[in-house]
């Protein structure tokens, strides 16, 4: 199946019901008028030379022209390369990376966009979603002009999405998304989150990331419920959205379901029609999914994925999870088949940590990187550079990533034992552990912690939380932070973070 389908499917089956909803500019679309809309944007792009196998790059905002510039880009057989607004410095390199044809961008980007542009012969056309800039054409003049759109390619194996990968491993790399695997992947989402046409998903992700893709936009889509975007989250007047538009689904990342977490203990309630909180862009600590069983009596649902799927690798079950499987994700979704290995590419045994590795509903490879997707292939298997154990359930738990084990007086630290120990303190709001090079200790733990309350002694926080941890806590260092520097899907950027320790700079 393709992923525009899922629009003309639902113009056909419930035109009128509400396909998408932009928050900030209080926007919604019907199926009917987003299948509309689509061919609009399909049209303009065919008439400006876009066909099969082009690259479009969408570098904006979240907002409803994104949503309408990637349905576009898939009804003509064309990739929508998708560029987080957070990267204009680097922009320059991804467009020479996938050299797109044109560049649809939001207004507040025309410098970085017209800078990069400049360096890369394949751009024809620069295309602003707010109005004719110089130039650059307008995006609401061309779809005034309802231009033909040319037939449907209707090949499911060719790639539709280029999904950058996070970069922390090296430059980033477009990760090459094919629409049947990645449409397979999402009816499986919407069937394990038990889906129905009453939901409405609330997304205030990036667009860029792959992950509102595969938990916010395409599995509610497949049901025909109601897809909410979101570009500009505070926790306050998020969680008002979240009430007003009867979401069902919440689509985040830990530190955004922390907000709610915390909005809905000020208020005394939680959105009126939640049922869920599904959770991506990294791990989620332990007593996070605690707290909302405990507290607003709703499951956090966690999901385990790479830009490289178009899916997870795991996702658990929108139930209340007893203590006894709380920190693990949950079971591996039904495209996929996933193992631990070990260094030899061997299956360890139940209960064992080794790298999580797949086959299945994966990428088809790395765009013009035919040697980093042979690596990430080997032996048949897409290894994900996570570390992890599967239980006799077939449970999966990620312990984190390979490159950021520290190695502390000859013992092996999983930094997010420390972390969730920490986070079960009242007082801390997140934390994050990374080691500093030291010549006799290899690594020497720091601890960076968040508050949710003033904490006058973070170092007595290592007594506290000696007997959660199987390691020595004598060496680790505890300081206080006000934010943690973030990448573009959410995640602690803790690369950023153990340079910044290093140079002393926090």
């Amino acid at each position: 199946m393709l992923m525009h389908q899922l629009l003309i499917d639902g113009a056909v089956r419930h035109p009128e019901k509400a396909a998408f909803r932009w928050i900030d500019k209080s926007q919604s679309l019907t199926y009917a008028d987003a299948a509309r809309r689509m061919e609009d944007l399909a049209g303009a792009l065919h008439e400006l030379g876009v066909g099969k196998g082009d690259r479009v790059a969408v570098f904006a905002h979240n907002g409803m022209d994104y949503l309408l510039s990637m349905f576009g880009c898939w009804r003509i057989g064309a990739i929508a390369a998708l560029v987080n607004v957070r990267f204009a410095d680097e922009l320059e390199y991804y467009f020479q990376d996938h050299e797109p044809s044109v560049v649809v961008y939001t207004h507040d980007m025309a410098d970085p966009v017209r800078q990069a542009a400049a360096t890369v012969p394949s751009i024809r056309s620069l295309v602003c979603m707010d109005g004719p800039q110089d130039g650059a054409l307008s995006l609401p003049e061309l779809m005034a002009g309802h231009l033909p759109a040319p037939a449907d390619p209707g090949d499911e194996e060719a790639i539709a999405h280029l999904s950058y990968t996070s970069g922390t491993t090296g430059k980033p790399k477009g990760a090459c998304l094919a629409h049947e695997p990645t449409m397979r992947a999402t009816r499986c989402i919407a069937e394990r989150l038990r889906l129905s046409a009453a939901d409405v998903s609330f997304g205030p992700t990036a667009l860029s990331s792959s992950y509102g893709l595969v938990a916010n936009l395409l599995p509610v889509l497949h049901r025909g419920g109601t897809t909410c975007v979101m570009a500009h989250w505070t926790s306050d007047v998020g969680w008002d959205h979240l009430d007003k538009t009867g979401a069902t689904v919440f689509a985040a990342n830990p530190t955004l379901l922390t907000d709610v977490l915390v909005e809905s203990r000020a208020r005394g309630k939680t959105p009126w029609a939640l049922r869920m909180g599904v959770s991506g862009g990294g791990p989620v600590p332990t007593p996070l999914k605690a707290a909302w069983r405990d507290e607003l009596y709703l499951p956090l649902v966690e999901s385990y994925g790479q830009s490289e799927l178009g899916g997870f690798v795991a996702l658990g079950f929108p139930d209340l999870q007893p203590d006894a499987t709380l920190s693990a994700i949950g079971l591996p979704l039904p495209d996929k088949e996933v193992r631990i290995l070990d260094a030899d590419g061997i299956e360890v045994p139940i209960g064992e940590v080794g790298e999580i590795c797949l086959r299945g509903g994966h990428m088809v490879g790395y765009w013009n990187k035919p040697e980093k997707t042979k690596e990430a292939f080997r032996g048949g298997w897409l290894h994900t550079g996570d570390t992890g154990c599967m239980d006799a359930d077939g449970r999966v738990t990620m312990r984190g990533r390979f490159s950021e084990l520290l190695s502390v007086a000859g013992r092996t630290w999983f930094p997010r034992d420390v972390e969730e120990a920490l986070i079960s303190c009242e007082e801390v709001r997140e934390a994050a552990v990374v080691g500093i090079p030291d010549p006799e200790l290899g690594h020497r733990p720091r601890a960076f912690i968040t508050e949710a309350s003033a904490i006058t002694d973070p170092s007595g926080l290592k007594s506290r939380i000696a007997s959660m941890v199987p390691y020595d806590l004598t060496p680790l260092e505890i300081a206080v932070v006000r934010e943690f520097p973030m990448t573009p899907t959410g995640k602690i950027a803790k690369a950023t973070l153990c340079d910044a320790a290093i140079a002393g700079t926090v």
